[in-house]
């Protein structure tokens, strides 16, 4: 294998680090909000990783086609407005994952301030 052949799979697998890191960070600031907001419930675990992988994929899905970051924190009303659709939507497509609007603007705010403490680059 040459230098330009392991520098691929070296970024390939940097990728998909990011990709797993991002996902095990946001379920991880998740779980926290979950437990400290009333009226948001996750049922279990599988609930938790399929909702991480949900919101990431929103997220990642408007910063593509409007250029927009769901953040509580760092990006304004347009980003706090963002992270409470997403957090409420997310219960649509995730089954044991339950949140009320009012909870969801509590959640998006405890996701910020715990997503602000996390060392790295999370966003929702």
């Amino acid at each position: 294998m040459n230098d330009n052949d392991s520098n691929i799979q070296s970024a390939q697998m940097g990728t998909w680090g990011q990709i797993l890191g991002r996902l095990l960070s946001a379920a991880i600031i998740l779980a926290v909000t979950a437990f400290f907001t009333p009226g948001f419930s996750i049922n279990n675990i599988w609930s938790l990783a399929i909702a991480a992988i949900v919101l990431t994929g929103l997220d990642y899905l408007i910063v593509r086609f409007t250029g927009l970051n769901a953040v509580a924190f760092g990006k304004g009303f347009v980003g706090f407005v963002l992270a409470v659709v997403i957090l409420y939507v997310t219960q649509f497509f995730v089954a044991g994952y339950s949140i009320s609007w009012m909870a969801a603007i509590i959640g998006a705010l405890i996701y910020g301030i715990v997503d602000y403490i996390l060392p790295g680059e999370q966003g929702m």
